[in-house]
């Protein structure tokens, strides 16, 4: 059966800025071009309120039944739900009553984040995860990593979904301005579990640059002094500053793709990080960046890696290659004839 309506339910959605928003949008926009036609039901026009600990994140206030009839309205011959937020929960209930098959992703490792915030052990929350995900004809996973990672706790049905990025923004610029000393940079959000600190806290020769924003920024700014916040910018500017450093720095151990690599690889920086989930299967045995446990150690070897490795690796992730891993694992809604 062919699918040609989907709706899409996520709880992370314009204006919030981050990979699962990005990610989302650019699947929807490839889809559109297969001749998908794509609903998206978000947190936009319902009541919502702010997420403890991220207030700049909305959370919709809904029922289960306003996203049944929703569905039930779109009448679609798939259904996708992306976060186990209030409205992924919602449409999952509205789903196993009206028995309608769908597909979850895993984008975020919830639990982590969560204790990282409270130091509720992590292990208490994977219950609930494998719980919300359990009735899931297939779970989207960004990397085969994180797929053995949630295999062993117990989360089944698990495929494939990788991530791409925009080439046409995200490129190596010719007479690009470079600095004569070298330019670490970060791009994400600044928050906790991003791990920032592991790389603001390295002696390395020449500067370092963050952009993104976030709730940790007016703290770690302040305690930084000598390194540049450079405050949200937009994917244009991002990559112009990609092209003018040298080393992509990502201390994040707890990403489950981390996008941004790819696209500072697109750019021809080279990637220092930890050997976790991530960026062991973004880097790979590619020779784009440096995996080490002493951060600092691998800033430094990835000084030396060639512009042209990471470029050739980038070219691995499109958005076309992505989008028909996601859609071949879509599970068509069949409809009674009654």
């Amino acid at each position: 059966m062919r699918i040609d309506r989907l709706v899409i339910v996520t709880d992370a959605w314009e204006p919030q800025i981050n990979g699962v928003v990005n990610t989302l949008r650019n699947t929807k926009i490839e889809l559109e071009r297969m001749g998908i036609e794509v609903r998206m039901i978000t947190p936009q026009g319902f009541k919502t309120m702010p997420l403890p600990t991220y207030p700049e994140i909305k959370i919709a206030l809904v029922r289960t039944r306003t996203i049944r009839g929703l569905i039930e309205g779109i009448k679609p011959d798939a259904l996708h739900i992306a976060t186990e937020g209030p409205l992924g929960w919602a449409a999952r209930a509205a789903a196993i009553k009206n028995n309608w098959p769908y597909t979850t992703a895993y984008h975020t490792r919830f639990p982590e984040y969560f204790s990282s915030r409270t130091r509720i052990p992590a292990s208490w929350i994977y219950p609930l995860i494998r719980f919300f995900h359990r009735s899931s004809s297939a779970i989207f996973v960004p990397t085969p990593k994180m797929i053995k990672f949630l295999e062993g706790k117990q989360l089944v049905n698990l495929k494939l979904w990788t991530r791409g990025v925009d080439h046409s923004i995200f490129k190596v610029r010719v007479n690009q301005p470079k600095s004569e000393e070298p330019i670490f940079i970060f791009v994400g959000r600044v928050s906790l579990e991003k791990n920032i600190e592991a790389f603001l806290e390295l002696d390395l020769p020449g500067k370092k640059i963050v952009v993104g924003d976030g709730p940790s920024m007016t703290s770690l700014s302040a305690s930084y002094p000598g390194t540049c916040f450079l405050g949200y910018k937009t994917h244009s500017e991002i990559a112009a500053l990609l092209n003018q450093a040298d080393v992509f720095v990502f201390p994040s151990r707890t990403d489950t793709f981390g996008l941004v690599m790819v696209e500072a690889m697109a750019c021809g920086l080279p990637v220092a990080a930890f050997p976790v989930e991530g960026p062991i299967d973004v880097i790979g045995d590619s020779g784009a960046g440096v995996l080490d446990e002493d951060l600092g150690r691998a800033c430094i070897r990835a000084l030396k890696i060639p512009k042209h490795l990471p470029v050739e690796r980038a070219h691995d992730f499109t958005w076309e290659k992505a989008t028909k891993q996601f859609y071949e694992c879509l599970t068509p809604i069949e409809y009674s004839r009654d």
